[in-house]
Order: C-alpha cells, then sequence, then structure tokens
C-alpha cells in the first residue's frame, strides 16, 4: 500500500477489487433470477428471454472495437468504475418502474441495452488491469479466482432470490442489487491501477480513434494462431447460446414453473464453478494452456449442454449443471492466460475488444434464433402428435420442454465436434509455441520492470 495515495497495488490490489467483484456479481445474480422469474411467468415464451439477452448482449459485441480503443487511450480504473456506475443505473430504472407498477419487458429490453453499452468497455478494461497488477505466472490463477467470484455469487443468489420474491418480491432484490454496485464502485478508489509501458506493438497501432478501432483486426489477422483459436470460441458460442438461453425456460417447461428445482440447478452450478475456480487458483491450470481450452470445450460441451438436454429430472440436470461449471474456469483461464502472455499490455484494450467480438459476433443472432425455433418449431414438434416425437421421442421425451431439450442436445454435439476439429489443426494447436510471449521484445521487458517495480511497493 503506498503512503502517499494510501491505494494498494499488485495482489493486494487485486484481491481488493475481486472481493468488490463478488459482492456485486452475487446481486447482479438475484436481479438475473429473480427477473428471469417475473419474465417467463408473464409471457411463459422463451421468445421473451431471449430478446432480453439479445438487447443486452448486442450492444456489448457490437460497440467492442471503439470501446478498446478507448479503453487504450483513457485511465482504466475510471472506465471500470463508469461501467460499474452505468449498470447500477439501469438497475435504479428497473426498480423505479417495477415501484410505480409500470415495468414491462420492454423496459428490460432498453435497460439491458443501455447497460450493455457501457459493459463493451467492462470487459478489455478489467483483463488488462489484471495484466498490469500481476506478473505474468499469476494470470491463469487470477482467472481462477475471477471465476470463482462469478461461481460464488450464484451459490446461493437463485436460492436468496427464490425466497426474497415470496417474502419481499422483486423490489428487495433490485434494492440489494443497487447497494452492491455502490460497494464494488467504492473499492475501486482504494487501489492503484498502472498504466502500461508504450510497446512496439502500441507504435505501430497509434492514430485516429478509428485506425485504433481497427487496429485489433489487423492485429489478430497477422497472427493466424489467434485467429483459428478465436474462430472456434466463435464456434462454439454460437451454439452454448442456444443453452444459456433455453435451459431456464426448459427447466420451468418441464417442471411445471417449480422455481425451486430451477434455483437447485443454478446453485449446484455455481458450486460446481466455486470448484473449477479453486481448483485454477490453486493448480494455475495445465502446462499447455491450449488443451485446457480445446480439452475444456469438448467437455463442456458433451458433460454440460448435451447432458442438460438428456435430462428429465433435477438428478441429470443438476449433474450436467455441476459439470459444465467445474469445467468452465479451467477453459475460460487458459485462454486468458495465452492472450494475457501474447499481447502487449498497451494494446490490449483493443485486440481484447476484438476478440470478444470475432468470439461472440454470433451469440446476439443466436439469441434471435432460439426463441422462435423453440416456440414455434421445436416445442410443437415434440409434443405428444408432434412430427419429430417419433425420431427423438425416445431420447428427450415429449411434451411441454421437450423440443428445447433436443435444441440443447443436438447444439452440445456439434460443439464437441467443433473442438475436435479445433485440436486437428496445427495452427490452433500449437499457438503457444507458434507466437513468442511479449515480454520476449524490449518494450515487453520493460512492461515487465515496470510492473515488478509496482509490486515492490506492496
Amino acid at each position: 500500500m503506498t503512503s502517499s495515495t494510501r491505494q494498494y497495488t499488485g495482489m493486494r490490489a487485486f484481491m481488493l477489487v475481486w472481493a468488490g467483484q463478488l459482492v456485486s456479481l452475487t446481486g447482479s445474480a438475484m436481479t438475473a433470477f429473480a427477473l428471469t422469474i417475473w419474465a417467463y411467468e408473464l409471457t411463459g415464451q422463451a421468445t421473451a428471454l431471449a430478446l432480453v439477452a439479445f438487447f443486452a448482449f448486442a450492444p456489448t459485441v457490437l460497440l467492442s472495437p471503439v470501446a478498446g480503443a478507448l479503453v487504450d487511450r483513457w485511465n482504466r480504473k475510471l472506465v471500470m468504475m463508469i461501467s460499474d456506475v452505468a449498470a447500477g443505473l439501469a438497475t435504479i430504472a428497473v426498480f423505479l418502474l417495477y415501484l410505480s407498477g409500470n415495468l414491462q419487458i420492454w423496459h428490460l429490453y432498453v435497460t439491458g441495452a443501455f447497460a450493455g453499452v457501457f459493459q463493451a468497455f467492462q470487459f478489455p478494461a478489467y483483463s488488462a488491469a489484471v495484466t498490469l497488477m500481476l506478473p505474468k505466472e499469476q494470470y491463469a490463477r487470477a482467472s481462477g479466482l475471477l471465476s470463482l467470484a462469478q461461481s460464488a455469487s450464484g451459490v446461493m443468489a437463485p436460492v436468496m432470490a427464490g425466497a426474497l420474491l415470496a417474502l419481499l418480491g422483486l423490489s428487495s432484490i433490485l434494492l440489494i442489487d443497487i447497494v452492491t454496485f455502490l460497494f464494488a464502485v467504492g473499492v475501486l478508489f482504494f487501489v492503484f491501477i498502472p498504466q502500461p509501458v508504450q510497446s512496439d506493438a502500441g507504435r505501430e497501432g497509434q492514430g485516429s480513434l478509428w485506425q485504433e478501432s481497427v487496429y485489433g483486426f489487423r492485429y489478430i489477422y497477422r497472427r493466424p494462431s489467434l485467429l483459428g483459436l478465436q474462430l472456434v470460441f466463435t464456434t462454439l458460442n454460437f451454439l452454448s447460446a442456444f443453452a444459456m438461453v433455453l435451459v431456464a425456460p426448459m427447466i420451468l417447461a418441464r417442471t411445471g414453473n417449480d422455481e425451486l428445482v430451477l434455483g437447485t440447478v443454478q446453485s449446484v452450478g455455481a458450486i460446481g464453478g466455486v470448484v473449477g475456480g479453486l481448483l485454477l487458483s490453486a493448480w494455475g491450470g495445465p502446462r499447455r494452456r491450449i488443451l485446457g481450452v480445446l480439452g475444456g470445450m469438448f467437455s463442456a460441451a458433451l458433460l454440460g449442454q448435451t447432458l442438460m438436454g438428456l435430462g428429465r429430472g433435477l438428478l441429470i440436470w443438476t449433474v450436467a449443471s455441476f459439470s459444465l461449471f467445474l469445467i468452465l474456469p479451467v477453459l475460460n483461464g487458459s485462454n486468458q492466460a495465452i492472450w494475457q502472455a501474447k499481447v502487449a499490455p498497451d494494446v490490449q484494450g483493443r485486440v481484447f475488444a476484438v476478440r470478444r467480438l470475432i468470439a461472440q459476433i454470433t451469440f446476439p443472432l443466436a439469441t434471435l434464433l432460439v426463441g422462435p425455433l423453440a416456440d414455434r418449431l421445436f416445442e410443437p414438434a415434440m409434443m405428444a402428435d408432434g412430427r419429430l416425437a417419433g425420431l427423438f421421442g425416445w431420447l428427450v421425451g415429449t411434451g411441454p420442454g421437450a423440443g428445447m431439450a433436443l435444441i440443447m442436445v443436438l447444439s452440445g454435439l456439434l460443439g464437441a465436434a467443433a473442438a475436435a476439429t479445433g485440436y486437428l489443426v496445427p495452427l490452433v494447436r500449437e499457438v503457444e509455441v507458434r507466437l513468442p510471449d511479449f515480454a520476449a521484445s524490449p518494450a515487453g521487458v520493460q512492461a515487465e520492470e515496470a510492473l515488478a517495480a509496482a509490486a515492490a511497493s506492496d
């Protein structure tokens, strides 16, 4: 902790920010659960939930290149604070609308889009900040801790939200969420996040806002291994979006809107995430990070998504949920460690934003497709007398929720095939040996020395 500014640095700063995120994510998870129940009970359709996800996610993806360029120009701590404040304002708007009795589904679209605009800045700013706060040997462990925070927040959030919904209503959950946002912003005042040392890549990428916005595309395109890795993620994210959107309405449809079952499945999944986060934090991930990425994709698609669709009751759903979230920290942490080690810190805002765009550009499309696909095609076709019931009824059953389950099974199998294909391509499989770490350049060495000097003040 520096005496002049009374701000924490290095690992202490990271842990303080991590604690703020843990509290904030708990509030957000409670709100997400409660609004999912509220929206589904109001409409009874998967399309409404899919549109909520679309409007929240689309601005984040579409604005990523510009946001990344601005993150590299601006103070990254300030960007993180503004993003948190914007998310809090969106929740306040929903809270006031609910209190006045005017909350409608389309309000969630608008507030989600507003928060999504600022979330475009959050990911590149946060990722680049961690790179600057910690030595590269700690990147995978830091990702494990971040996954732990996300998962731990979900362990009790669904149960707490379900209980509060019955006792005090939606307004109490929204109010808790607002308080947690304030806490997350407050802790950022007490941490120091250094600005990056300029690298050769940073000098190359300088120019107008437009030039800096497209620089991330050029950076990745010139490194085919990174591009190939992102294309695999694009495919997997498109397919996994089906499961992300459909799991809640599928379970509710198959259980007669049993909130307790849905909350249990989500809580068990969060416990799996906690275990996975703890495992990665202690272990640091596989020595060959790419095995953690592609192996994690393959396992998550089969043991998580496909098994979730095959399940017809609480036991299989909880096993699938636990397995999926156990694997995700290793998958995402290994991938994050590769990128943090290969990309110079002063261009990570631009590169990471474009990386997010390439990986997730298909997610908004998937969320738009999956609702109507489920409601209008697969659900009617998987009723007892439906066109697909005779062909797939033995696999996922028939009746409400069976069509959504079939979509999850098919998309999970395709996801596993995509991960296996990625491993068979040497360009992707050998990304760690084909590309040097950023510290191999003189500017990278300077950046490492600057980080070490900042950490020495702890």
